[in-house]
C-alpha cells in the first residue's frame, strides 16, 4: 500500500470517528449534570411543577443568579417535555425562551413559567430545562418527572417569597415567612415532624440502618393561603390541600444559621465524617466542646495554619451539601451530602429513572469510582435516592479521608 492509499485511508477513519460522535444522539441520560453539584456554578436551576388538571402543569422554571448582576443576553435558554430518559433531545423540538417570556427579573432570580399538556393516557413525562453560558459553553441542566413510575403526583399549589417568586429551597430557617398559593382549595393542612436524624453509615458498611420505631407527627390544622405564614419550630413540615392525596409539599425548618453550622455541639456531630471512632467519642463527651475541637483539629495536621484551612474546607463542603441536598434530613446527613463532603463534587453526574451516578477521577471509563443512588418512590418527594452501598468502596474511602485529616484536600 503506497503512502497515498495510506494517508486516505487514515483521513477516512478520521472523518467516520467525527460524524459517529456529532451523530450520537444526545438523551437526558447522557447528559452530564455535574455542574447541578459544582462549587463554582454561576446559576442554581429549579423546576417546580404545579398541578392545575388531570392533564396540565403550570411549570415554574426558577434561575437563581449565583454569579453577581449576570446579563441576562449571556445565556441561551431553553426547555423540553420528554417521554423517557433515552429518549433523544432534539434542539429542534425544544422551546426557546427569551427575554420577552420572563415572569420575574429579581436580583436573585430569572422566572418563566409555561403551561404544558400531559395526555392523561402517558406515563412518563419529564420537564428538561437548558441553559448554556455562551462565553463558554457550559450547560446548565435540571429536569423533573411530571409523571413516572416514582411520582405518585404533584401538589395544586406552592410556596413563594413575599416578592412572589417561587421558594426554590427545601429549607427554610425558623421564624421566616413563605406565602403559599393554591389553585382550588382555600386553605392547606400542615403536619410537623420534630424528628432528628442519624448519621449516616459509610458507603462500604452494608447492614441496614436502623428504622426508627416511632414517627412523632404533630397535626398543626389549616391555614388560610395568600396570606404570610411564620414557620417557627425546627423540623420538617409536610403540606397539603387534601389529607387525603397521595402527595403533598415538604419543607425542613431549620435553625438560623443553617446552611452554615450553628454551634460546638453541632461541629462536633460534623467531625464524624472524617474522625475515627475513639476521636469522635471524646468529642461527644468533652465538657468544653471548643476546646476539645481546637485540639482535635491541631492534632491532624500538626500545624495551626494548615488547621485553619482544614477547618475552611471542611466546613465549606458542609455548607453546599446543606444548600444541594437537604431533603427531611439536613443536606450532610444524607448519603449524597455524606459522599460529597468526603469525596468532593462528583466529575460526571448521570440520571436515569431508577438511579443517579456519580463518577469520579480514573483516565478511562473503567477506571473511574462510581457511587449509585438508587431512587425510592415516597410520598414526600419524588426525587428521594439512598447510596448503593459496597465493601467496594473501602480503600478509595479511607484514601480520602486519610487526605483530609492530613490538611490536603480542597476542593
Amino acid at each position: 500500500m503506497n503512502r497515498i492509499n495510506t494517508l486516505y485511508i487514515f483521513l477516512l477513519l478520521c472523518f467516520l470517528t467525527v460524524s459517529n460522535s456529532s451523530f450520537s444522539q444526545k438523551t437526558l441520560s447522557s447528559t452530564d449534570q455535574a455542574l447541578r453539584y459544582s462549587l463554582y456554578s454561576r446559576l442554581g436551576l429549579k423546576i417546580i411543577p404545579i398541578k392545575t388538571s388531570e392533564s396540565s402543569f403550570k411549570l415554574q422554571f426558577v434561575i437563581e443568579k449565583i454569579e453577581e448582576s449576570p446579563a441576562f443576553s449571556n445565556f441561551s435558554f431553553s426547555y423540553s417535555i420528554l417521554s423517557a430518559y433515552d429518549q433523544e433531545i432534539r434542539s429542534d423540538q425544544a422551546t426557546l425562551l427569551t427575554e420577552d417570556d420572563l415572569k420575574k427579573d429579581t436580583d436573585r432570580h430569572w422566572l418563566f413559567e409555561k403551561t404544558v399538556e400531559v395526555p392523561e393516557s402517558q406515563e412518563t413525562a419529564i420537564a428538561f430545562l437548558s441553559i448554556t453560558d455562551t462565553r463558554q459553553g457550559d450547560e446548565y441542566v435540571y429536569h423533573i418527572d411530571l409523571k413516572s413510575s416514582y411520582v405518585l403526583d404533584h401538589p395544586d399549589f406552592g410556596a413563594y417569597y413575599a416578592n412572589d417568586v417561587p421558594f426554590d429551597q427545601n429549607y427554610i430557617n425558623k421564624e421566616e415567612y413563605l406565602i403559599f398559593k393554591t389553585v382550588n382549595a382555600p386553605s392547606i393542612q400542615a403536619y410537623h415532624y420534630p424528628m432528628v436524624f442519624d448519621v449516616p453509615f459509610p458507603p462500604m458498611e452494608t447492614r441496614p440502618a436502623d428504622i426508627p420505631k416511632e414517627l412523632n407527627v404533630i397535626q398543626m390544622g389549616d391555614f388560610l393561603a395568600d396570606v404570610p405564614k411564620q414557620l417557627n419550630e425546627e423540623g420538617y413540615n409536610f403540606f397539603q390541600t387534601d389529607t387525603t392525596a397521595s402527595t403533598g409539599l415538604l419543607l425542613k425548618i431549620t435553625h438560623e444559621s443553617f446552611p452554615k453550622v450553628k454551634d460546638w455541639e453541632e461541629m462536633v456531630q460534623m467531625v464524624t465524617y472524617i474522625s475515627t471512632r475513639k476521636e469522635h467519642e471524646s468529642l461527644l463527651l468533652a465538657e468544653d466542646k471548643k476546646k476539645a475541637l481546637d485540639e482535635y483539629w491541631i492534632s491532624l495536621t500538626r500545624n495551626p495554619d494548615i488547621s485553619k484551612e482544614l477547618i475552611r474546607n471542611y466546613f465549606r463542603m458542609v455548607e453546599f451539601a446543606n444548600i444541594l441536598f437537604t431533603d427531611f434530613k439536613e443536606g450532610w446527613k444524607t448519603d449524597k451530602g455524606m459522599v460529597y463532603i468526603v469525596m468532593g463534587p462528583p466529575q460526571e453526574v448521570n440520571f436515569y429513572l431508577d438511579r443517579e451516578v456519580w463518577a469520579y477521577g480514573g483516565m478511562d471509563d473503567s477506571s473511574k469510582i462510581r457511587f449509585t443512588f438508587a431512587r425510592a418512590k415516597t410520598i414526600l418527594s419524588p426525587h428521594f435516592y439512598t447510596l448503593n452501598r459496597s465493601r467496594a468502596y473501602q480503600p478509595v474511602w479511607f484514601k480520602n479521608i486519610s487526605q483530609w485529616r492530613s490538611g490536603k484536600m480542597a476542593f
